[in-house]
């Protein structure tokens, strides 16, 4: 069947068998040389990077595989993902799964041609200035709809000086091509499948209130929530449905796109619960993004109020857009709050000072003190 593609500017090739593609863009992108798989022990035990070996094998690219990423990654995935780059003697990386694996592989990519340590590339202290050489060519291959890893040109990952969730972002981190093969997306359990849409709906809302002018991430970020309104529910509900996984796909990349504007306190509020607490960090986004909406609404009210009408939110703009999150997120089965997680009172000085330090919340459409994100952490338990 005929595949849609897209240039935005990663090329992007969508469409339900698209998977099969993936071969044939790796010899090209790696000259023939050997790939390797970056992925996780959970995607390779659904069978998923079979799909992708098989179109490696077709195309006569020979392949080693890398499936040791965390849920919530830290540096040491990394360097042992460098070292079995290494080890194979490859030219080329495909990245398959959710956002970890895609990070780690950007990152791994970075350190080909880039000397250690990873904390001199913090985005938050200008280490993208230290991006300088071509790093080798990646294929993104994402199993789910959420981080728009796939599109975007950061990697996170938690680092062993800080033990803080950091962005590392520089244009060379694009992967080259990303393919959006809604079929390998079927097998995501109800519960990730909304923990990770909701991650999605939160980088296109965040992205739309985030302050600056850039009305063309506005415009992709209104377009991402619609398609998050019109499919996230029926995705949960209806796992086989790939008209439904195609729309979340295609959100999540909008997501990333978007986000290059910015993003606000929700990802201050979801890094550390990350990496202290251990959440998925779409859950964490969920958990959080109702409070941090009523916080936003004083400052930017008409596009809270905009928001809402795409999901049903009627009244109070202050209010509107957050009950209407409220009853998305019970419908589709997440729970009501940080502490149905483990999050205590006894958690949220710690928690607020590391989101403080969070760089994402410097683009919030409201200023945050420290004292103003642990309210935030409060109203989310």
């Amino acid at each position: 069947m005929p595949f849609s593609t897209w240039s935005f500017p990663t090329r992007i090739v969508f469409g339900n068998g698209a998977a099969s593609e993936i071969g044939g863009h790796a010899k090209s992108l790696g000259n023939g040389a050997p790939a390797l798989i970056v992925s996780d022990a959970g995607v390779v035990g659904a069978g998923i990077v079979d799909v992708v070996r098989k179109s490696l094998d077709a195309a006569g690219v020979a392949h080693a595989t890398y499936d040791q990423v965390q849920g919530n990654p830290h540096e040491k995935d990394v360097f042992d993902g460098l070292a079995a780059y290494r080890a194979a003697k490859a030219g080329l990386i495909v990245a398959v799964g959710g956002g970890s694996p895609l990070d780690v592989a950007k990152l791994i990519r970075l350190l080909v041609t880039h000397e250690p340590p990873l904390d001199q590339y913090d985005d938050a202290i200008g280490g993208d200035a230290k991006i300088v050489n071509a790093v080798p060519p990646m294929i993104a291959v994402p199993t789910t709809a959420g981080t728009g890893s796939e599109v975007g040109r950061s990697g996170v990952v938690t680092l062993d000086s800080t033990n803080r969730k950091t962005v590392i972002f520089a244009p060379a981190l694009l992967a080259n091509v990303a393919i959006l093969d809604p079929n390998l997306t079927v097998g995501m359990s109800a519960r990730t499948t909304a923990a990770t849409g909701f991650d999605a709906l939160t980088h296109c809302l965040e992205a739309y209130l985030s302050k600056g002018d850039h009305p063309m991430a506005d415009a992709i970020a209104l377009m991402g929530l619609e398609l998050c309104a019109k499919h996230l529910a029926r995705a949960v509900s209806h796992p086989t449905d790939l008209e439904a996984r195609g729309g979340m796909m295609k959100a999540a990349a909008m997501g990333a796109v978007a986000f290059q504007k910015g993003l606000g306190a929700c990802h201050s509020l979801a890094h550390p619960l990350s990496s202290e607490k251990h959440l998925h960090h779409g859950l964490a986004n969920a958990l959080c993004l109702p409070a941090v909406v009523t916080f936003n609404a004083e400052v930017v009210p008409e596009r809270v109020k905009r928001a809402a009408t795409i999901f049903g939110g009627t009244g109070d703009p202050s209010n509107g857009l957050a009950d209407a999150l409220f009853a998305l997120r019970r419908q589709i089965g997440l729970p009501d709050g940080l502490r149905a997680e483990g999050v205590s009172e006894g958690d949220l000085d710690k928690l607020a000072d590391l989101a403080f330090l969070d760089a994402c919340h410097g683009s919030n459409p409201r200023p945050c003190s420290r004292d103003d994100l642990r309210a935030l952490y409060a109203r989310s338990l």
